[in-house]
């Protein structure tokens, strides 16, 4: 056994940040994260997914459920807010990961704080502590995760909530490393929904937020969790990743000076996020006045690593069996971003992935694995088009729009917000009062009883 633990290392970082103030980037971003996960609860709303999510829960408390009347307790909360932000798969990404950091954290902590502590200053500190945690982990054995079976969101995100939870909540370092080893045993989530299109891969967020709340309350009164939970023979990489062996520095070594929390990429297309560069590359092909039936094929060089998620099998990919299979479906989603110039929440209706025309397109997409692919460190893309008279016609995008190489504007985030409101049924008038509360949250009290409805 170590004398000390790579959790007891980060728990020791995570008290020291509590003492002080954060960088004003990775607060901006923090900001960012609450208006986008705000709208994205908002735009899910009506979906049928969450009205199970909801109506399954038989926890109510006072706890706000973001568009909805009913209210819930802190876990319930966080279950069904952490579920709408991650349901659209419009939400942030980190590129190193991947893993999607604001749909699990903002949800556990905010839940957490309107329950337990509705301070806006700890509630800042708990999401940027949650998020970095959570990114940082998926660095520890990049890839490993997704290529044992499992969703590195859903695995890393109880780890994450718990430290994210357990900083807004002002748990000691000794609370923090018990709610990082009792979330280790709550961690989970497989990969299987990419078989059908089912609907599991949008709790994970949700399970990962309301299974921090737990393990961290649980640790606040006592509860007894194992400090090796990373590192140790039985842990959390042993189990998810089959290996200890991994870069614990990643995690540790500059926790708290340096932020990659600041590097969040905000999603423009609500699909995943390896799909998004090839969007672009068929938005400009089609640009360029090339027709739908003028092509013969398209090959478009991918990731080995995306393979299985989102090229395989590539008959249910060209036609996917339902909207959101479509949404993991980079033939279906090149084909529509080619067909109308993009792709929006609109594109995942049953009507709209049975479009005869981008049907026919998609059937001519291909793949070849590029073993030069610089994923998951970088998002790229590139499309190469045979026309029908031979000639050749290629387009590459060297990032992820809306990354760390090309982010979006406070602007674009607030644009995104009050297009996901409408989407979800929200007047002006709401999204505009929203926005006004989301801009001081993080300095008062925290109370989201206006986002109720």
């Amino acid at each position: 056994m170590p004398k000390i633990s790579v959790a007891e290392t980060l728990a020791g970082k995570i008290v020291a940040l509590q003492e002080g103030g954060l960088p004003a980037a990775t607060t901006r971003k923090c900001e960012d994260l609450l208006i986008d996960v705000v709208g994205l609860c908002v735009t899910a709303r009506n979906e049928d997914y969450i009205a199970s999510a909801l109506g399954s829960c038989d926890d109510d408390g006072p706890c706000t459920v973001i568009g909805h009347k009913r209210t819930l307790t802190a876990s319930g909360a966080a279950f069904v807010n952490g579920t709408a932000a991650h349901g659209e798969d419009f939400d942030d990404t980190f590129e190193g990961g991947p893993v999607h950091a604001g749909a699990v954290i903002v949800p556990a902590v905010l839940a957490a704080c309107e329950r337990h502590n509705p301070d806006g200053r700890m509630a800042l500190t708990g999401i940027a502590v949650g998020t970095e945690v959570l990114c940082r982990l998926s660095l520890v054995v990049p890839k490993a995760v997704h290529k044992a079976g499992f969703h590195p969101t859903a695995v890393f995100g109880a780890m994450g909530a718990a430290a994210g939870v357990g900083a807004a909540l002002g748990l000691n370092a000794k609370q923090i490393v018990d709610a990082l080893g009792i979330a280790g045993s709550m961690a989970g989530g497989i990969i299987e929904y990419l078989a059908e299109g089912a609907w599991t891969k949008r709790l994970h967020a949700g399970w990962a937020a309301q299974s921090g709340i737990r393990a961290a309350l649980l640790a606040r009164h006592g509860f007894f969790g194992p400090r090796t939970v990373f590192e140790g023979v039985h842990g959390l990489f042993h189990g998810f990743a089959h290996t200890t062996k991994g870069d614990y520095d990643a995690l540790t070594g500059d926790f708290g000076t340096r932020w990659v929390t600041d590097t969040l990429a905000f999603k423009p297309y609500p699909c995943g996020t390896m799909a998004q560069p090839y969007i672009d590359c068929a938005r400009r092909l089609a640009a360029r006045g090339i027709k739908a039936e003028d092509i013969g094929e398209i090959v478009c060089e991918v990731a080995e690593g995306t393979v299985h998620r989102l090229w395989e099998p590539l008959a249910d990919k060209q036609r996917p069996r339902n909207g959101y299979a479509a949404k993991f479906a980079v033939p279906y989603l090149l084909a529509a971003g080619f067909v109308h110039g993009g792709v929006g929440l609109g594109a995942f209706t049953e009507t709209a992935i049975r479009d005869a025309k981008v049907l026919a397109l998609a059937a001519k997409v291909k793949f070849v694995v590029d073993p030069q692919n610089p994923y998951p460190s970088n998002y790229t893309g590139h499309v190469r088009a045979t026309l029908t008279d031979g000639s050749v016609v290629e387009e590459r995008q060297p990032h992820l729009r809306g990354g760390a190489q090309e982010p979006l504007t406070r602007q674009d985030v607030t644009d995104k917000f009050s297009l996901n409101a409408r989407h979800g049924g929200w007047t002006a008038d709401q999204s505009d009062a929203t926005l006004e509360l989301l801009a001081t949250l993080y300095n008062g009290r925290i109370d989201l009883s206006s986002l109720r409805g």
